[in-house]
């Protein structure tokens, strides 16, 4: 039976899978409505995401805006990223905290983060290969960020020993200020 603990922000959750593993290899099971539902995690999943990024690409930090707004179940199925929640929520007693998970194909973690949240994560490892489930489709016109290094958040970003990749998206993003008095979730 996986665990799921709750973080210190309300919403956020760490899923640890039950693995059997053996000379062969492994066995997961990464995903059951039947038991998410049971430890409160009750979402339709639609759309499933994978990608592929080099060491120090940090994408993020992403949210769709309602009525697209996306819950997500994350895992990093190859290297390592340090993924990364910050509460939008306008009116949360967390809002502007995140919480920063090291997800990796070794620890098997995985990070259910609902809607209200803008999302992020940087590589770690010198390629990692990132799935999430989605609880909603993608929508381009609903689409928003947050700027990854707001010193609002202040978000301890590791320091590697590359330069950091980001997309001219990703580097314009408005900071956390910006988007406060816009009350999206």
């Amino acid at each position: 039976m996986p665990t799921f603990t709750k973080t210190k922000i309300e919403g956020l959750v760490i899923v640890e899978p039950s693995v059997f593993a053996d000379d062969r290899g492994f066995f997961m099971e990464t995903y059951s409505k039947k038991v998410f539902n049971e430890n409160g995690i009750d979402v339709e999943f639609v759309q499933d995401n994978h990608s592929r990024s080099t060491k120090g690409v940090l994408r993020g930090l992403h949210f769709q805006k309602p009525p697209f707004a996306q819950d997500k179940l994350i895992r990093c199925t190859r290297g390592e990223v340090l993924d990364v929640a910050v509460d939008i929520r306008a009116n949360s007693p967390t809002f502007g905290q995140y919480e920063a998970v090291l997800l990796s194909e070794e620890n098997k973690k995985m990070f259910f983060i609902p809607k209200g949240f803008a999302h992020g994560f940087l590589v770690l490892s010198d390629v990692a290969d990132f799935q999430y489930k989605c609880s909603n489709f993608y929508n381009k016109e609903s689409e928003g960020g947050l700027l990854y290094n707001d010193s609002k958040i202040a978000i301890d970003w590791p320091k590697l020993d590359v330069e950091l990749i980001l997309s001219d998206k990703d580097k314009l993003w408005p900071k956390l200020d910006e988007i406060k008095n816009l009350n999206i979730f």
